[in-house]
């Protein structure tokens, strides 16, 4: 009897000893937000941590402080801030085997570009809500007509300057779609990892390592313009129709590795306004399926 419950013991602690934590999660908040904001990325991380037990999540922070960080995801160029938070994630420990990249809106587009240009340590799957995959051309909440949009839309082309390539984050995501050949000389950040120039076969072979790429769109979104900018959809190339991701050089020519993916590339639809949704559904949807 003695023998068996000592047996039984060493089973036990074999078993114990099998188990693996799981897989962590970095974040990355939206344009004006923090990493830390205990109404929003604070709040989620607490509720992904009391999902998955045991689970480690990091938030990344551009700059130390809440006002730092937040102020940072405007005045700091995309380039700049995927090269930080790539040293940032490397340094930490705990990420060294892997981890899964969940980003909401600009912090999304920047998880995509950390994919593709830092893959140690390797990101696993990355899920991205309501980001900006194809670029933005609009002003977010635009009020007025349609007139006053458009010439909004004009005016915002400064963002192809040089000095606004240098200190704004939006601007590394600007895409005239009336103007391609100027968004694709002078766009610093998207037009390249978009492979829009010529395909950078790196990009490619590390979007192709995700296990997983699931892109939220939010249905009534009316911050990012386009809302299918989230699924990798656009306008048309010299109009303002809407073209899907199926329908674009991006996909025929298969620019990133976005049809090679195959069913590992999700599009998700949420209704609602931009980053709209509750914890239920965030655990439901995303948590549960791809990170528990």
């Amino acid at each position: 009897m003695l023998f068996i419950l000592g047996e039984l013991f060493v089973l036990f602690q074999c078993f114990q000893g099998s188990q693996t934590s799981p897989v962590p999660i970095v974040m990355w908040h939206g344009i004006g937000d923090t990493c830390c904001n205990p109404h929003f990325l604070g709040r989620i991380k607490k509720v992904i941590e009391e999902e998955i037990d045991g689970v480690y999540v990091h938030s990344i922070s551009i700059g130390d402080g809440f006002a730092r960080d937040a102020q940072n995801s405007y005045i700091i160029p995309p380039n700049k801030q995927i090269e930080i938070a790539c040293e940032q994630l490397r340094k930490d420990e705990k990420l060294k085997n892997g981890y899964h990249g969940l980003g909401f809106s600009q912090g999304g587009l920047f998880l995509r570009g950390l994919a593709e240009r830092c893959p140690t340590p390797p990101m696993k799957t990355l899920v991205t809500l309501g980001s900006q995959h194809q670029g933005i051309y609009g002003l977010p909440k635009c009020p007025g007509d349609k007139r006053y949009c458009d010439y909004f839309r004009r005016v915002l082309n400064f963002a192809y300057s040089n000095w606004a390539q240098r200190i704004l984050a939006p601007a590394g995501y600007w895409h005239d779609p009336l103007d391609e050949p100027t968004y694709k000389k002078k766009s610093k950040f998207l037009a390249d990892i978009n492979n829009e120039v010529f395909i950078n076969q790196k990009y490619r072979t590390n979007i192709l390592r995700l296990q997983k790429l699931v892109l939220v769109k939010f249905n009534n979104d009316t911050t990012v313009q386009p809302k299918d900018s989230s699924w990798f959809g656009f306008y048309k190339p010299g109009t303002l129709n809407i073209q899907r991701l199926n329908e674009s050089s991006l996909w025929f020519e298969d620019r990133i590795g976005l049809r090679q993916m195959g069913n590992r590339l999700l599009l998700l639809a949420k209704n609602g306004d931009h980053l709209q949704f509750t914890e239920e559904w965030l655990i439901t949807n995303i948590v549960r399926p791809f990170f528990k």
